[in-house]
């Protein structure tokens, strides 16, 4: 069992996550409206909408800082 704390870059990946979950509802919500034949939701819905790709960035950061991390250890 291993008592480590966590990695350089978890919170990135866990921060990352979350944006990115944030992101696919509101693509969720704002897709929608045009399937149920009801009125869009304004465009800042749709601006939310790019959290998608910024959390999935955010995340591939904190990957590539833990595998930086690792390999300086070795």
């Amino acid at each position: 069992m291993s008592t480590s704390s966590p990695g350089a870059g978890d919170r990135l990946v866990r921060i990352g996550a979350i944006v990115f979950f944030v992101g696919a509802l509101s693509t969720l919500a704002t897709m929608a409206p045009l399937f149920l034949g009801t009125h869009p939701l304004p465009s800042i819905a749709w601006s939310l909408c790019m959290l998608m790709g910024v959390g999935f960035l955010i995340a591939a950061a904190g990957v590539i800082r833990s595998a930086r991390a690792g390999s300086r250890e070795r």
